[in-house]
């Protein structure tokens, strides 16, 4: 087995790097079990403190609220176990084990799905860190140092998970650590190496491009989304706008639509999602993919040629100081498409940007329909699926909406 050594690796269990008291009355949100620790409400830190350290975060009296990772930053401790001031010795591995039991409940792992996300951050008890599973192989991000500095022996745990059967460990995280830390990190195997990169996923295959691909190498956040498509595209030509791998696409082969369009301004993207068609339809013709703009493309477009189309954008606003120009890119996107789209057509309109919330999105695809003067009905309000979960007590965690609308 291959396993990445570094030299600035450190105990990531205990809370012996000290203490961080907070101001006074400011342990509120921590009582009611939010785990970030923001910078404005520390009293006082511990000497010598560094980024990735695991510290005991006390209120004003000194009463311990709990233990977390340190970092620089806005977001300055993101608590791991409340009400403790060291973590045990086989914590990464309880917690590991608890969330594949909650996939396995879930009816994830099975013969005809072996794709899905083991770990979903703060919604697994495990904020800074995201694991999905691709077959044999668990793809890694960290966010947070802390998490980098723990790689290893998540890494570690992930291979002993009974009935999980991960032989590698994929670690991905050169461009999701904050970059001021400095960490080094390099994307590359830390137990196993390369031995396929095919998935499947509801009985369909897909090639998962975690070396170079977009995040973990495929959107599985959209699997659910997915299926309910393929019970729509039975009889109509569909369009799949930002197709990335083309998922929508080969869902809605299988669905039996008369024809599938899929586009992508990355050339790269369109040839990921030929491959799956073909994987999966081999030289069927009623595909074709176009590399070009997205928003070009709607534009240029004939009207009424598409009775199903699917906008799944890129995250318009990555931050709250980009939601105004990101709510103006939804309303001109979805304006375009009820421009476009025949009578009597279904539209799926998804926004990822965890800036904007459920009302803002909706809002903005509200505006756009009265803008085009087309009488639209709402079929479906759609979310993230059930292994990406959202912590009761940090709502924050909900980022993809989605509106299933029947439009005459």
């Amino acid at each position: 087995m291959k396993r990445q050594n570094h030299n600035n690796d450190r105990p990531t269990i205990g809370g012996d790097k000290g203490v961080i008291k907070l101001k006074n009355s400011k342990e509120e949100s921590l009582l009611r079990r939010h785990p970030w620790v923001f910078s404005g409400a520390i009293a006082t830190l511990p000497p010598s403190l560094e980024e990735g350290d695991v510290v005991t975060v006390t209120d004003s009296q000194g009463n311990v609220l709990g233990t977390g990772h340190y970092q620089i930053g806005s977001i300055a401790v993101r608590i791991l176990e409340f009400g403790v001031s060291t973590l045990p010795e086989d914590f990464y591995f309880n917690r590991l084990l608890s969330a594949f039991r909650l996939r396995e409940s879930l009816g994830l792992v099975r013969a005809d799905n072996d794709c899905f996300r083991l770990v979903h951050g703060e919604g697994d008890f495990l904020p800074g860190l995201i694991v999905d599973i691709y077959g044999h192989t668990a793809v890694m991000q960290a966010h947070s140092p802390g998490m980098h500095y723990a790689r290893n022996e998540i890494a570690e745990a992930l291979t002993r998970l009974p009935g999980a059967r991960i032989r590698n460990v994929y670690y991905k995280s050169e461009t999701t650590l904050p970059y001021k830390a400095d960490l080094g990190a390099e994307n590359d195997y830390i137990i196993g190496g390369y031995d396929g990169n095919i998935a499947t996923e509801n009985g369909l295959q897909f090639n998962i491009d975690w070396l170079k691909g977009q995040k973990t190498g495929f959107f599985v956040d959209q699997r659910e989304n997915r299926k309910l498509l393929e019970k729509f595209a039975k009889g109509r030509k569909v369009l799949n706008m930002f197709c990335y791998t083309g998922g929508f696409s080969v869902y809605a082969m299988r669905g039996g639509a008369l024809s599938v369009d899929s586009v992508d301004s990355s050339t790269k993207a369109a040839a990921l999602t030929d491959a799956n068609i073909a994987l999966n339809f081999a030289d069927d013709p009623r595909h074709k993919t176009y590399a070009e703009d997205a928003f070009k493309f709607l534009n240029d477009m004939p009207a009424d040629k598409y009775d199903l189309i699917i906008l799944d954008p890129p995250a318009f606003a990555k931050h709250r100081g980009a939601i105004k120009n990101g709510l103006v890119g939804y309303r001109k996107l979805n304006a375009k498409a009820f421009e476009k789209i025949k009578p009597g057509s279904i539209l799926f309109t998804f926004s990822c940007s965890q800036a904007i919330s459920r009302d803002m999105f909706r809002m903005a695809v509200f505006t756009a329909a009265a803008k085009s003067g087309r009488k639209v009905r709402i079929l479906h309000q759609l979310s993230q699926p059930a292994d990406h979960p959202i912590d009761i007590s940090h709502p924050e965690g909900e980022y993809l909406k989605g509106l299933v609308l029947y439009v005459e």
